[in-house]
């Protein structure tokens, strides 16, 4: 059964973050530059206060006719973050992900933001582990 460990062993631990008090533009401008969806949000101390994602600014942004120049990030971000933390397994994250309906999972570990699982590297995952599964089978009933 994989892990969320696992599949950071694989994509890497970059996480892309920014400040809570930096423009809506500001993230705009990152989310292109790293070609991401969802940026980590960190305090001044670098500790994890939410997560901002291009859902966030469609939602609380530009359908509201709000310049992005003038609006924070700490405005728009989900503070209400799920974490994962690297023993997790990937049916325990999925599980999490779909009852709190949320799309990523920042993983922590003592207290140390460590990566970041977004609901795609969870199904991918899944995908590859019954792929893996399904090739083993084939296998064995060939040869039997």
């Amino acid at each position: 059964m994989k892990t969320v460990k696992d599949i950071l062993h694989e994509k890497g631990t970059e996480v892309y973050t920014v400040n809570l008090n930096d423009s809506v533009f500001f993230a705009l401008s990152r989310f292109a530059e790293v070609n991401v969806g969802a940026l980590v949000v960190v305090d001044d101390n670098m500790d994890v206060v939410g997560i901002v994602s291009e859902r966030d600014y469609a939602r609380k942004v530009f359908l509201k006719g709000i310049s992005s120049h003038d609006a924070l990030v700490k405005d728009i971000m989900t503070d209400k973050v799920c974490y994962a933390h690297p023993s997790r397994s990937v049916e325990e994250c999925l599980a999490l992900i779909t009852e709190k309906r949320c799309r990523h999972l920042p993983v922590m570990e003592n207290g140390k933001l460590g990566g970041l699982v977004s609901i795609g590297d969870l199904v991918k995952a899944t995908i590859d582990e019954k792929e893996f599964l399904i090739s083993q089978l084939t296998q064995y009933i060939k040869s039997g």
